[in-house]
């Protein structure tokens, strides 16, 4: 069973909160084992990594029914359901979601000025409850994350197609400056000079891992179609030019994808070859800014728990 989303789990949460006072984290095993999450549900995390999906979902779903005064946090970090929470079970309802919590005024209220606020001036009127229940299966922290990753999949998209576009001497660039921004090569000066030796027997350039040159490291670059997978027959002529230089680094970048058999190749070696596909390559570009730039930034804040702590 997948993950119940944050409506789903009002009712669970407040029948849990009435029996006494609750944490989040016990709340959360008790309702994986309710549902028959399997441990990867229980574990799994929101993109950013940073929160587990179930729990943030609880989270949610105790946030909205203490703004409707089902559920009060009588300490920090503990919530337990109200008389009025109490009262809502008695009435054995089916369901608990956003379209019930409208019919609390002080849900009303809260809701109103949440989904309508305009640059700080609240409307009058709020979405009517049907919408809402529809719209809101996900948390708000999961729709900003859909749309985060959504932006960052045609960003990624768009940099494959400007690479593919360009010269192959403007993509040894780029490696060069996306090499240098992770802290390969001391400057862009010593790093071109050693990067735009090419025709190396399989090897485009070799590049010093460090700034004392204490170690180098091989690159090949392809930049190929998106459908232009590279194999392991590639790979070999790679890794066989490494042996010819002695070398145990190298670095094979392409704006494709690699077989199975050739990820699987270099798995087995003595030498170290990482493998960047077309994916991997725009992510380190979008990471250490080379070709992006930031358009907006947005900044979310939490409370702090410890500023309000009189112990």
């Amino acid at each position: 069973m997948s993950i119940p989303d944050y409506q789903s789990l009002m009712l669970p949460v407040l029948r849990l909160a009435a029996k006494g006072e609750t944490r989040v984290a016990d709340v959360a095993a008790r309702i994986a084992d309710e549902f028959g999450l399997s441990p990867e549900e229980r574990e799994e995390l929101l993109p950013s990594g940073r929160q587990r999906v179930l729990h943030n979902r609880i989270h949610w779903a105790k946030f909205y029914m203490t703004k409707a005064g089902l559920i009060e946090a009588p300490a920090r970090g503990r919530f337990v359901a109200t008389a009025a929470g109490r009262s809502l079970l008695a009435m054995n309802p089916e369901r608990i979601d956003v379209k019930l919590l409208l019919e609390r005024e002080e849900f009303r209220d809260f809701y109103k000025a949440s989904n309508n606020a305009d640059d700080g001036n609240v409307t009058t009127g709020h979405q009517p409850a049907t919408a809402v229940q529809d719209a809101d299966t996900t948390t708000p922290e999961e729709q900003i994350e859909a749309a985060y990753q959504a932006v960052l999949s045609a960003l990624r998209a768009d940099l494959l197609d400007r690479i593919v576009q360009n010269s192959p001497a403007f993509f040894e660039q780029l490696i060069v400056d996306l090499l240098v921004a992770m802290g390969y090569g001391g400057s862009h000066k010593n790093a071109a000079q050693q990067l735009g030796r090419s025709g190396d027997g399989g090897v485009d350039g070799v590049i010093n891992e460090d700034r004392l040159g204490l170690d180098r490291v091989y690159v090949q670059a392809k930049r190929y179609a998106v459908e232009n997978i590279v194999g392991r027959p590639a790979v070999n002529a790679f890794v066989g030019s490494l042996v010819g230089f002695g070398a145990t680094k190298g670095v094979f970048v392409t704006t494709s994808a690699f077989s199975r058999e050739a990820r699987d190749y270099v798995g087995k070696l003595q030498q170290r070859v990482i493998l960047i596909d077309g994916r991997q390559l725009t992510d380190l570009m979008i990471e250490h800014n080379v070709g992006v730039r930031i358009s907006r930034a947005i900044e979310f804040k939490r409370l702090d728990e410890d500023f309000f702590s009189e112990d």
